[in-house]
């Protein structure tokens, strides 16, 4: 069974930093690229940060760019983003994702449960 579990949400003060990771299992993810979404109150799931499948690209939402860093353990199947200066807008459920536009449709998005940040001004 596929899962990705993420960790490391939580309550912090504005400026504040956390760390969430993901921890994708139940198959491989190698040509998978793996990243960050959120979701706001009220609001759609949106794009936060990826690490390409090959090479270590990463791509970043313009609202964290210079305050978010994505990285990737591509052994250990992890993702993490290191979220600095954090501010009251960043506050949402943040959610690990895994995606292979290749991929059969039924396998071509995977996501983790989220993990909420609460960001207090």
């Amino acid at each position: 069974q596929v899962q990705l579990v993420e960790s490391g949400g939580g309550l912090v003060q504005t400026g504040g930093s956390l760390r969430l990771s993901c921890v994708a299992s139940g198959r491989s993810f190698s040509t998978y690229d793996m990243g960050w979404f959120r979701r706001a109150p009220g609001e759609d799931r949106k794009f936060v940060a990826a690490v390409a499948w090959s090479g270590g690209n990463t791509y970043y939402a313009d609202s964290v760019k210079g305050r978010f860093t994505v990285s990737r353990d591509y052994a250990k199947n992890t993702v993490h983003l290191q979220m600095n200066n954090l501010k009251p807008e960043d506050a949402a459920v943040y959610y690990c994702n895994a995606r292979d536009d290749t991929a059969p449709l039924n396998e071509r998005d995977y996501w983790g449960q989220g993990t909420q940040v609460t960001v207090s001004s």
